[in-house]
């Protein structure tokens, strides 16, 4: 995963990646939305400034320029990765089988978790809107990033298309950026 985050990885090593595979489905479950994760303008992942975002490698999905510094639960999830050491970055996945990495700023690994908190761990079981990361804006704009903040869709599960909401003004826990249709 960090090789992929920093841009070090392959070819070979990016499209052979799935970080969540061994998390097993729930059958039945399903997740019509997810909502926002910060406040904030709702971007497409085409225009992040990071080219294994932008490009697609990690998936579809939008950006969020933070107006706060509190990243929630877009929706009931379990958390499947957690970096530690950086704390900038996690995974989720939904009951509709839907996984998805959540990653603060660009480049703020090499932060080494300075201005960053975890509220959660691997395994753990959260509610849409439970706090998962705390991070400095400050602390982030002083190392030289920018706080942009991605959700990408690390598998879809299934799910026939899904419609993300871009160029809006979100709310945290209130705002849909993404709906799911089924098969």
């Amino acid at each position: 995963l960090s090789l992929i985050l920093t841009g070090r990885a392959s070819e070979k090593q990016k499209r052979g990646f799935d970080m969540f595979s061994f998390v097993k489905k729930k059958e039945g479950q399903e997740l019509e939305t997810l909502t926002a994760f910060l406040d904030g303008k709702v971007i497409p992942i085409a225009e992040v400034p990071d080219q294994v975002f932008s490009a697609g490698i990690m998936g579809d999905g939008v950006a969020i320029e933070p107006e706060n510094h509190v990243v929630t639960a877009p929706a009931a999830a379990e958390v499947t990765a957690v970096m530690e050491d950086s704390r900038h970055a996690l995974g989720l996945k939904f009951a509709n089988g839907v996984e998805c990495l959540i990653h603060v700023g660009i480049d703020t690994v090499d932060m080494k978790g300075k201005g960053f908190q975890l509220h959660v761990s691997i395994g753990e079981k959260v509610e849409k809107g439970a706090p998962l990361i705390t991070f400095s804006p400050e602390e982030i704009k002083k190392a030289g990033h920018t706080a942009l903040t991605i959700l990408a869709v690390t598998d879809e599960a299934g799910v026939k298309k899904i419609h993300f909401h871009t160029d809006i003004h979100a709310t945290a826990g209130e705002t849909v950026i993404a709906d799911f249709e089924r098969r």
